[in-house]
């Protein structure tokens, strides 16, 4: 189970840095309504582009704890609830300007990644 966890962890940490570092300005079908950049997500929900900002931030400092909790075990729950709190966010704006269930996917499977890690980690 220790190394299942350990995986949860890096494909987390890993695909949270890609959304948020590479694909930041990229379209993709996991926008928020019509959407082509994280910023334009963050008008859709009604959010203010200093918002996305501090949720970026937020969201790569906790990836990295979450990579760097392979090895320092002790940062893991810190970082996978932080995780899970910003997912379920990401969710709630989906469902709030009534996305269609799929748009919300990966942010569910994240979120049930980072449950898994907590609860079983």
């Amino acid at each position: 189970m220790e190394i299942f966890i350990k995986v949860l962890q890096g494909i987390v940490g890993l695909s949270i840095l890609n959304v948020w570092l590479i694909q930041y300005n990229k379209p993709t079908r996991w926008r928020g309504g019509n959407a082509k950049t994280i910023l334009e997500e963050f008008n859709v929900y009604g959010l203010p582009a200093w918002f996305c900002y501090v949720v970026g931030t937020l969201k790569v400092i906790l990836a990295i704890m979450l990579l760097v909790a392979i090895w320092y075990p002790e940062l893991k729950l810190a970082a996978a609830s932080g995780l899970a709190l910003l997912l379920a966010g990401s969710i709630s704006m989906h469902f709030r300007i009534n996305d269609p269930i799929i748009k919300s996917f990966p942010a569910s499977l994240f979120l049930a990644m980072c449950l898994i890690i907590i609860f079983y980690g």
